[in-house]
C-alpha cells in the first residue's frame, strides 16, 4: 500500500482514530472523528483527551482508564459518552494503548473511537423490551393461580367424625396443569371425594379440568355407584372436549358413608395411581386399583371399584404422579421406580391427614427441581373419636 493509500485508510476509517502524547494531549485525529464531533482536524490537536468526555466519564479516564494506560495495561471496549462541538452526547466504545520507547517508558498514546449511538438505541429498547417482557410474564402468572385457584377447592370441609388435608405443589408459575381434587357432601351421612390429572398444561388442561371438577358433583348427585359415576365422566367428555389434543385424565371418584364405627368407603379409579391406606395399627397399604382406564381415551372403558372401611385413626391418601414421577437426581431414576412411597408410608403410619400432608410437602421439598409436574395430594382420616359418632348423631346435628 502506497503512503497515499495508507493516509486515506487512516482518515476515511469506519472508526474514530487519536494520537496522543502519554499525558492525553492530541497530536492527531482522524477525518471519521472530527466529522462525529463536528470539528475540524486541526482544530483539536493540543486538546487533552479526556476533555472531549463528560464530566462522569473525564473523571473516570482521569482516575482509572489513564493511569492504567500509564502502566502498560490496554483499554478495550470502555463505553463512555463523548460531547459534540454543539453539545450534544455520542455514546462511543474505547480502546487504547501506549506504546513504548525502548527504555519502556511512555511515548505515544493512541485511541480508537468507536460510535455506540445504535448500540445504546438498541441497549434501550432491549431494557424496554425486557421490563414489558417482565409485566407479561406477571400477567401471566397471574393469570395462571387465578386459574389455578378457580380449578381446586377453596376450603376442604369435612364432616364431624373425619379430618381432611390438602396440599397443591405448583411446578411452574407461568404455567397451569391439570391436577384437581375436592371433598363435598351428598347427604346427611355421605360425601363424595375425587383427585385426579388431566393430560398436558395450558388453557386446554384447565378446560378439560373444570369440566371434570363440575361433572364429577353433578354426576354424583344422581348416581350412587361411583363405577358409573366415571362412565357417566366418560360419556360428557368424549361429547363435549371435541377440540382438545390431549383430553383425557386419569381420576378416582368415591364416597364415605358414615356407619357405626368410621366411615365405609366405595370408590372407583381410572387409571390413576392407587390411593395409601394408612391405619391405626401402624400398617400401610395400596389400595387395589389396578386395570382402570383413564376417562376420554374409549367410548367404554374399564374402572375398577374397591370397597373398604375407615376405622378410628385410620387415614386415606390420595396423590397425583407429580410425587411419584419426580426426578431423585440419580440419573433417569424417579422416585417411587423401587417403591419408596409405600417405604415412606410405612415409616409414617400411624398418621392423620394433616401430619401426612406436612410429610409430603416436606418430601416434594426435598425433592427440589426433580419435581418438574405439578403434584396434589388429598388425605382424608378418621378420627380416633368418630366411633361415639352415629350416622343418626350427624343427621340431628344437622337437622338442629
Amino acid at each position: 500500500m502506497t503512503d497515499r493509500g495508507i493516509e486515506d485508510f487512516w482518515d476515511s476509517a469506519p472508526s474514530g482514530h487519536v494520537i496522543a502524547h502519554p499525558d492525553g494531549r492530541i497530536i492527531r485525529v482522524n477525518a471519521t472523528l472530527a466529522r462525529w464531533l463536528g470539528y475540524q482536524p486541526d482544530a483539536l490537536c493540543g486538546k487533552v483527551f479526556s476533555d472531549l468526555l463528560t464530566v462522569g466519564g473525564r473523571i473516570l479516564y482521569d482516575t482509572h482508564f489513564g493511569p492504567l494506560l500509564n502502566l502498560g495495561r490496554d483499554l478495550n471496549g470502555v463505553t463512555v459518552d463523548v460531547v459534540t462541538a454543539d453539545g450534544t452526547r455520542l455514546p462511543v466504545f474505547l480502546t487504547a494503548n501506549i506504546n513504548l520507547d525502548s527504555d519502556d517508558r511512555p511515548e505515544r498514546l493512541q485511541i480508537t473511537v468507536v460510535d455506540a449511538a445504535n448500540r445504546r438505541a438498541y441497549e434501550v429498547e432491549l431494557l424496554q423490551a425486557r421490563k414489558q417482557a417482565e409485566v407479561e410474564q406477571g400477567r401471566v402468572r397471574l393469570f395462571a393461580e387465578t386459574l389455578r385457584r378457580a380449578l381446586l377447592p377453596p376450603l376442604l370441609s369435612p364432616p364431624d367424625g373425619l379430618d381432611a388435608a390438602d396440599y397443591f405443589f405448583t411446578a411452574s408459575d407461568d404455567d397451569v396443569g391439570g391436577d384437581f381434587y375436592d371433598l363435598f357432601p351428598l347427604s346427611r351421612t355421605t360425601w363424595g371425594f375425587f383427585l385426579g390429572d388431566v393430560a398436558g398444561k395450558g388453557v386446554d388442561a384447565a378446560v378439560v379440568t373444570a369440566l371434570i371438577r363440575y361433572t364429577l358433583r353433578a354426576a354424583a348427585v344422581f348416581d350412587d355407584d361411583p363405577v358409573q359415576v366415571l362412565h357417566n365422566l366418560n360419556t360428557v367428555i368424549n361429547q363435549e372436549v371435541l377440540d382438545v389434543r390431549n383430553r383425557f385424565s386419569t381420576v378416582i371418584y368415591g364416597k364415605m358413608t358414615k356407619c357405626d364405627n368410621g366411615f365405609d368407603v366405595e370408590l372407583a379409579s381410572g387409571g390413576h395411581p392407587p390411593p395409601l391406606l394408612f391405619y391405626a395399627d401402624g400398617g400401610a397399604y395400596y389400595v387395589d386399583t389396578v386395570g382402570g382406564q383413564a376417562v376420554g381415551i374409549t367410548a367404554d372403558p374399564q374402572f375398577i371399584a374397591s370397597r373398604f372401611h375407615l376405622g378410628p385413626g385410620d387415614t386415606m391418601m390420595l396423590y397425583t404422579d407429580g410425587l411419584t414421577e419426580a426426578s431423585t437426581g440419580i440419573g433417569h431414576e424417579r422416585y417411587d421406580d423401587e417403591g419408596a412411597l409405600l417405604r415412606f408410608a410405612k415409616t409414617h403410619s400411624p398418621t392423620t391427614s394433616s401430619a401426612i400432608v406436612d410429610a409430603v410437602h416436606h418430601l416434594l421439598g426435598g425433592l427440589g427441581s426433580g419435581v418438574q409436574d405439578d403434584a396434589a395430594v388429598l388425605a382424608i382420616g378418621v378420627s380416633r373419636a368418630a366411633g361415639t359418632i352415629s350416622p343418626q348423631g350427624m343427621e340431628s346435628a344437622d337437622n338442629g
